[in-house]
């Protein structure tokens, strides 16, 4: 079974496999791009009898996927919610965070968007040195209208949630953490496997841009000489918390959700509500579930090597490239169903 939401979940004999995927279930998006895909462990069956609830693993994974596929309110998915109770889901070492579209007040908020991610690191992520010093990177194929200054969202709420290190009584005000936003070029377009065509995947109007000429401050290149895939444009949407000098990573969410108040949440009634318009799925890496008690993977020098497992294989260049002068954003409108063009301001 496959979701339109970019999952599938795979039934064998031997058990069951969830797969998790940037990629659009469409031909082009399954060539010359760069996509991320999350496969589980093959999940065995559970002995007859044995309660649905059981098979759980320490990151909730279960019940997080259960909870998430029943927010379609589809009744062909609540058949697959009772192949999911059957196997043991125990060997999860991710957790998951979706998003649903809805209002959600109380403690319904923190169970979607970035408020899901928000209280996931607070419970589960350790906190690290001079923790003000790391930056945040966000990496994503489309973008959303985010308000006529950074304080409307991203260095808000947004930011308020990416940088969230452990139950600190701290204040995560912070305005000095960096936030470093990874978006081709309209260079790395030109020059890629697909050309020009490729912008069509990479949806930024010139209308939205023209009202948060801010955000191209925060921009820096797609660079991805390290997987050998600078030239496949990115359809991947990937967010971490990396140290000063990128080589520690402290999380690592690979998820369909791009940079949009839509995907993430935006709050409402003075922080009371939180309002999600689209479905998106992702899954975070901690390191303290892969058996570090650091509080940060080591990233990944070679991706062909074989350093140690426990190394995470970022699957781009850090650290990232600052844009140069102005005009080099890529912007994708559609005129019509058949043409795509690239704009350059």
């Amino acid at each position: 079974f496959a979701l339109c939401r970019k999952m599938m979940l795979l039934c064998y004999e031997e058990g069951l496999r969830v797969v998790i995927h940037t990629s659009n279930l469409i031909e082009d998006d399954w060539y010359q791009k760069t996509q991320g895909i999350w496969l589980s462990p093959l999940y065995p069956k559970l002995p007859p009898g044995t309660l649905g609830s059981a098979g759980e693993s320490r990151t909730n994974f279960k019940s997080d996927l259960i909870t998430y596929l029943m927010s379609y309110k589809s009744p062909a998915l609540s058949e697959w919610v009772e192949i999911i109770k059957q196997h043991d889901l125990s060997e999860t070492s991710v957790y998951l965070v979706g998003s649903t579209p809805g209002r959600y007040q109380n403690n319904e908020k923190e169970k979607w968007g970035h408020l899901k991610l928000r209280k996931l690191l607070k419970d589960h992520a350790a906190q690290v040195p001079d923790e003000d010093s790391w930056p945040v990177i966000g990496q994503f194929s489309s973008i959303g209208s985010m308000g006529t200054n950074q304080s409307k969202w991203l260095c808000s709420e947004f930011r308020q949630s990416l940088v969230t290190l452990g139950n600190s009584a701290k204040s995560l005000t912070n305005q000095e953490i960096p936030i470093n936003l990874i978006y081709p070029t309209v260079d790395d377009v030109r020059q890629s496997l697909e050309g020009y065509p490729a912008g069509g995947s990479l949806p930024y109007s010139i209308q939205t841009a023209q009202k948060q000429l801010w955000l191209h401050s925060y921009f820096h290149k797609w660079s991805a000489e390290i997987s050998g895939r600078s030239h496949a444009m990115p359809h991947i949407k990937t967010y971490m918390r990396v140290s000063p000098d990128f080589q520690k990573v402290a999380w690592f969410l690979v998820t369909s959700a791009n940079l949009s108040k839509a995907a993430w949440g935006a709050l409402e009634k003075s922080g009371a509500q939180l309002m999600i318009r689209s479905y998106e799925l992702g899954v975070l890496f901690l390191p303290s579930e892969f058996g570090l008690d650091t509080g940060y993977f080591q990233v990944k020098e070679n991706l062909l090597s074989d350093e140690p497992a426990l190394s995470f294989p970022v699957p781009y260049d850090l650290p990232p490239e600052k844009y140069e002068g102005k005009g080099k954003v890529s912007f994708s409108n559609v005129v019509n169903k058949l043409n795509k063009y690239i704009w350059e301001t």
